[in-house]
């Protein structure tokens, strides 16, 4: 499936409502030699992160006050909610210290309220930049995809305020667990409009095998090394 074709159109309300998750992954066999990778690859990537762990924690904590980490509801497999993880990039104060952004730059209002992000965002911190651009911040994601909250690959994991967007590809995002990567993350990330995104989460799960996966897997270290659509 074409990614940009369901971009065309005014929404997913045009997409049939008879979709199916791709064949590739749909056998029992194969959807545990995914989990297998999953705890793997999650397994190791822990091991060798602690040291970063501790040095991005001690940054964080000088740079500015407040918690280590930061966390949010999402919607998982099975419409089960799930706290997301990672680590703090913005000011305690943040919500104020948006609103006053906003304000002072009514034209960035639509931005916002059209994507939830900002390029420039006011909020962020010098560490909190760094901890994005190369995807460090997500590192505590990894004991989701331990826990079985996540996968290594799969559909962006979004907040309940989302669902209704998704339209008949909701049902497909509900039978898989959301990914620390995907097609998204690996296709520029924030370079991409919304409507890509929804596009790519579409592909993903229409046509999703190991292979696709494991190519997403290699892909992402590319991205992230050299901070693709990050900001």
């Amino acid at each position: 499936m074409n990614p940009h074709a369901a971009e065309s159109g005014s929404s997913f309300g045009n997409t049939p409502a008879a979709l199916s998750l791709g064949p590739g992954l749909s056998h029992p066999g194969a959807l545990l030699v995914k989990r297998i990778l999953d705890l793997a690859v999650a397994a190791l990537l822990s091991i060798l992160a602690l040291p970063f762990a501790a040095v991005i924690a001690l940054l964080i904590v000088l740079d500015s006050p407040g918690p280590v980490f930061f966390s949010h509801n999402r919607i998982g497999k099975g419409n089960r909610t799930f706290r997301l993880w990672k680590f703090r990039t913005m000011k305690s104060d943040a919500d104020t210290v948006l609103e006053q952004y906003l304000d002072a730059h009514p034209g960035l209002r639509a931005e916002w309220e059209q994507t939830h992000k900002l390029k420039n965002d006011p909020r962020v911190t010098r560490t909190g930049r760094l901890l994005r651009r190369s995807s460090l911040d997500e590192l505590p994601q990894l004991l989701s995809v331990l826990r079985g909250d996540m996968s290594m690959v799969g559909p962006r994991p979004i907040v309940a305020e989302e669902a209704p967007k998704y339209g008949p590809v909701f049902n497909l995002y509900l039978q898989v667990r959301p990914g620390l990567t995907g097609l998204w993350q690996a296709s520029g990330r924030t370079d991409t409009s919304y409507r890509k995104r929804l596009a790519l989460d579409l592909r993903y799960l229409t046509t999703r095998t190991l292979w696709m996966d494991l190519w997403l897997l290699a892909k992402t270290v590319k991205v992230v090394l050299f901070g693709h659509g990050a900001y």
